[in-house]
């Protein structure tokens, strides 16, 4: 076992090919990190690896640049599969990969996760990816249908497997494994090595070599970490509300893009900032300038992208937006390391969609800090914040500006026009808030439409929702104005209404392709019914989850565009895929337990 804590070992040491070297000379790294320099050579060498290493140390430049190093681009098959624990983890090793792999000709990378239709994955596979990356889930469901052939794999790699098998996933991975190639090259990494881990690497891995990078107790950065949930309204408005209300000197927002950046800066400097994009599509002469525009106070927000903020070293930043959180993890210490600089105190705001909250965990640890949630500010208190501002503001120019003359034209305007003083004050000030309202108006909510059918429904009223329900932040954040109404409310409204006897109901039995292990509950089931089609919950009858599939009972007679419409819906990540059903109504009693979530999902 090899044991290293730090390393100083540049990437051009480690045998690596030229290409990848200058891929990661234009990322911005030059040396490597400690599980990097002692995995790499060993991988190169052919050796199997077992890396025990805490997230954030940089395991997916350990494995994929190794990996990369030995693919042959000529050969259209699979050669090297990645497992991950999470489609959010799978996107972020495929765009790493990507990355490294910039100036490999011909190297194509698929991405295998549920909660994407199969269409665009057997595109990838089909158009020859040697990289495959995916969750085991997904990878099996491949792997069944002979969509993924390993018959050429040489390299394969468990990432976060203690992850994994907190998830459940110890026997997809063993029956995963058992299709690869014996002589596949294995690399597993964990951040720690449990019994179920020894025994996985006791079976699928050859004498492999076992690095173990220790832990580094960091000191507790000076910055107050936050995180915002994105739910209802758009990113933009968050910032808008942040800008305005948050006390800051200089600010720097991340995104995920070069177009990101222009897009945001604009966005804010629409409305009155002094924002700036910084990203590689700047030469080094414009990048300076910008740089020095927000030294001297003169810009007090920049827009950029993680290779242009490394290194950046502006004491007046003491507030950092993470409007994408970053690919990699370790990248969120960089970013937010911009505040807080020499000493002086900083705030950092990430915003979060549900379905990557997992990452404040291991943000966590990596800073060995705590993030708390963030609220935005309300309307009322953007509204008051704003009368507060214009009074003190006219209070200054009362104390420091000689308004005589002022006073005479207004003692003028009252007389000529008999107006009243107060509504001639009111009438100015109405005149100065036209660009900014001093009392915003509430965000607006989407308009429902009326429809007397049980399932029809205007298809604008839909907008999107056939998409998974643990997406609904991402879906509200492309809402460029206001917010959106709450599912939840529309079921607190449908229940109300009066209910039906279910014994007058001419029931039909549906199929839905999407059960237990897929983590569905008899409410989610009702939830995703209801709100889909606009159909009231009186007309949902008897339902029985089973393993893989679910038995619903609905009115007969379903309009065919109801029909397509469930279709596409997901729970759970999971299309319902439904049809019509032959099973009996009688074998459908739901127990006390399903009944009892049916109740509360609408309370």
């Amino acid at each position: 076992m090899t044991d290293i804590n730090n390393a100083t070992v540049g990437f051009d040491a480690l045998g690596l090919p030229e290409n990848l070297l200058t891929a990661l000379s234009n990322m911005g790294f030059a040396s490597a990190t400690a599980i990097q320099a002692q995995t790499i050579p060993h991988l190169l060498a052919g050796k199997d690896v077992l890396g025990e290493a805490q997230t954030g140390t940089g395991k997916t430049a350990a494995f994929g640049l190794p990996a990369l190093a030995k693919i042959d681009t000529n050969l259209r098959k699979p050669q090297l599969m990645v497992l991950a624990p999470t489609r959010e983890l799978a996107i972020q090793v495929a765009k790493a990969i990507e990355d490294f792999a910039k100036n490999m000709k011909g190297l194509k990378v698929a991405t295998l996760y549920g909660g994407q239709s199969y269409g665009p994955q057997f595109a990838q596979l089909e158009r020859g990816a040697q990289v495959v990356v995916g969750t085991p889930g997904r990878l099996m469901d491949h792997l069944r249908r002979k969509s993924l052939n390993l018959a050429h794999l040489s390299f394969c790699v468990l990432d976060e497997a203690d992850e994994m098998l907190n998830m459940g996933f110890l026997d997809d991975i063993e029956w995963i494994l058992e299709h690869k190639p014996d002589t596949a090259q294995m690399a597993l990494f964990s951040a720690t090595m449990p019994s179920s881990i020894r025994k996985i690497a006791n079976r699928f891995l050859k004498s492999p070599e076992h690095i173990k990078i220790a832990a580094v107790n960091k000191e507790k950065a000076n910055i107050k970490q936050y995180a915002w949930k994105v739910s209802g309204i758009h990113k933009n408005t968050a910032l808008e509300r942040i800008a305005e209300s948050f006390d800051y000197d200089g600010m720097i927002i991340f995104v995920r893009t070069r177009n990101d950046t222009v897009t945001v800066a604009e966005h804010l400097e629409g409305f009155g900032y002094a924002a700036a994009a910084i990203n590689g599509d700047m030469n080094q002469v414009q990048r300076e300038r910008t740089v020095d525009q927000m030294k001297s106070g003169k810009l007090s927000i920049l827009v950029a992208t993680d290779v242009v903020a490394r290194g950046l070293d502006i004491q007046r930043i003491d507030l950092v937006i993470n409007y994408d959180l970053p690919g990699e993890n370790e990248a969120y210490v960089h970013r937010i390391g911009r505040t807080g600089r020499a000493g002086r105190s900083g705030t950092s705001i990430a915003f979060v969609r549900p379905r990557e909250m997992y990452s404040l965990r291991h943000y966590e640890r990596l800073t060995n800090g705590t993030i708390e949630s963030y609220n935005l500010p309300s309307i009322q208190e953007i509204g008051k914040a704003r009368i507060e501002k214009t009074r003190v503001e006219l209070a200054n120019l009362v104390e420091s500006k000689d308004l005589a003359s002022m006073r005479e034209i207004i003692a003028a305007m009252v007389t000529e026009s008999e107006l009243d003083i107060a509504d001639l004050a009111a009438a100015l000030l109405f005149q100065k808030q036209m660009k900014q309202p001093l009392q915003p108006k509430e965000d607006p909510k989407p308009r429902r439409e009326r429809n007397d059918s049980r399932f029809d429904r205007d298809s604008k009223d839909r907008n999107g929702r056939g998409r998974d329900r643990n997406d609904r932040g991402q879906r509200a954040d492309r809402n460029d104005h206001g917010q959106r109404g709450d599912r939840n409310d529309r079921g607190e409204r449908a229940a109300r209404k009066p209910k039906v006897a279910r014994n007058d109901v001419d029931w039909q039995s549906y199929r839905l392709e999407v059960g237990k292990e897929h983590g569905a509950r008899p409410g989610d089931i009702v939830g995703a019914i209801a709100n889909e089609i606009s159909l009231d919950s009186s007309y949902i009858g008897q339902i029985s989850l089973h393993d893989r599939h679910t038995i619903v009972q609905l009115p007969k007679g379903m309009p065919k565009k109801s029909f397509d419409q469930l279709k596409r819906v997901k729970i759970r990540r999971q299309s319902l895929e439904i049809s019509v059903s032959d099973a009996p109504v009688a074998a459908m009693k739901p127990r006390r337990s399903e009944r009892k979530d049916r109740a509360s999902s609408m309370n």
